[in-house]
């Protein structure tokens, strides 16, 4: 038997994890994470919801978090990548949890594994599941780290699924066309279960995998539906057509506006509130849960305006859908003297459809590499803003250093959007307001 690996703190595990465990090859699939699913008797008693999709996922775990923490539900909620620390990734009521939860979590995990390797996220998966089972949350969301199909999260199985949207993403693990990775996000879809899509034109590899397993699909504009009115408000309405499970219609009016910004948030909403009607007889909520949970939900980073001039975007997209809804979003907001990009991005994205997608957005380029393995170089930054005849680029040794110049350099009536990964964001999202700088 593998000797048991034993750590001090959270940062010792994660160090550990990040290098590998146990050592010896990883084979695909879930057979490996389910083995020790079982052997540590996780089996949730609560509704589950998974929520997949290229983008949008998170704002819809988001969304579902805080409404029902306003119900009065107690919530767990996985989510990744984090932005600033590993302990974001698992909250209870939208707060991260403990050092130590997610310690004797994985201290549970190293005994049931045996021989048994596991990557990071999938030790990750299982503590967080683990951990909302010993707090005994009254209800799970999971988000998938990555496709659906082969995505540790799958092991569990969904009383309601949830793809946001589907576009090409990860080419290497999840195909190159929009039908294969439909196909691959399609695999959280259960027997008899509902799955919620908000993806238009909706993937035909989605449609037949329904069939073919039996999943209760709910598309928008079919079965579900919302209309953004006047005065700050909008509506909802669901209205299954061809469901096995659901009849009648039932309507939300006079919504507030998503205090998440962004073109594309009414949409992760409409699919959020569908879990809510799908989920009404075990987790029933008033619609004031609804109004408090839209006006006081939070991810940061997912188009976060910051407060204060200039005006000051912050935005973690890093793939072609990301930045279609950046620009629609951006085209949306007030006129500004001078847009200002502060940018980098890591080397396996297609930095290339980005580009030129957003590129007729920003005046002047501020460009940095990412101090990370799969991040651009300088070099290849320069040569890729060079191929696309882009001339405003100034290149800076860090991100911090270009959007600090960019603040010095911005007048309040400029503004300035910070984007392409995560990591990009992470750099600047935690100081504050750089007062120093201007």
């Amino acid at each position: 038997m593998t000797e048991k690996f034993h750590a001090t703190g959270l940062a010792q595990w994660l160090q550990h994890l990040e290098n590998g465990v146990a050592g010896g090859q990883i084979e695909m699939g879930l057979a490996r994470v389910e083995a020790v699913r079982e052997r540590m008797g996780l089996q949730p008693q609560c509704p589950l919801i998974v929520v997949g999709g290229t983008n949008g996922k998170g704002s819809v775990c988001s969304y579902l978090t805080q409404i029902y923490h306003e119900a009065g539900y107690r919530v767990g909620t996985l989510t990744s990548p984090h932005l600033l620390r590993f302990n974001e990734r698992i909250a209870i009521n939208g707060q991260a949890v403990a050092d130590e939860l997610i310690v004797t979590a994985f201290e549970r995990i190293e005994v049931a594994r045996a021989d048994t390797v596991l990557t990071y996220f999938e030790f990750n998966t299982l503590a967080a599941v683990d951990i909302f089972v010993q707090q005994q949350v009254d209800v799970m969301v999971l988000e998938v780290g990555l496709g659906g199909r082969l995505d540790a999260v799958n092991i569990f199985d969904a009383d309601v699924a949830v793809i946001t949207s589907v576009d090409v993403d990860h080419e290497a693990y999840l195909g190159d066309t929009v039908e294969k990775v439909a196909f691959e996000k399609a695999g959280i879809m259960r027997c008899g279960k509902p799955v919620i899509c908000g993806q238009l034109p909706v993937p035909h590899s989605l449609v037949a995998h329904a069939d073919a397993v039996g999943a209760d699909l709910l598309l928008l504009k079919r079965d579900f539906d919302y209309r953004k009115l006047e005065m700050q408000q909008w509506s909802y309405r669901f209205h299954p057509q061809s469901s096995r499970l659901y009849t009648g219609e039932h309507a939300r009016h006079a919504l507030p506006i998503p205090v998440l910004r962004g073109s594309f948030q009414l949409n992760n909403a409409a699919c959020a509130l569908t879990v809510l009607e799908c989920l009404s007889e075990r987790l029933p909520l008033d619609i004031g849960a609804i109004k408090r949970g839209l006006l006081r939900v939070r991810h940061p980073g997912r188009f976060q305006i910051l407060p204060g001039q200039p005006l000051t975007v912050l935005d973690v997209g890093h793939n072609p859908h990301a930045a279609r809804a950046l620009r629609s979003s951006l085209i949306a907001l007030p006129y500004a003297e001078k847009r200002m990009a502060v940018f980098s991005m890591l080397a396996d994205k297609d930095i290339d459809t980005v580009l030129e997608i957003v590129k007729d957005q920003f005046d002047c380029w501020l460009i940095a590499p990412l101090a990370l393995p799969r991040g651009m170089t300088i070099e290849a930054l320069q040569q890729k803003f060079s191929q696309h005849t882009i001339a405003a680029v100034t290149a800076y040794p860090s991100v911090q250093d270009a959007y600090g110049a960019a603040l010095s350099q911005a007048s309040k009536n400029d503004r300035i959007v910070v984007f392409g990964s995560f990591h990009t964001v992470a750099e600047v999202i935690d100081v504050p307001q750089w007062e120093n700088l201007k």
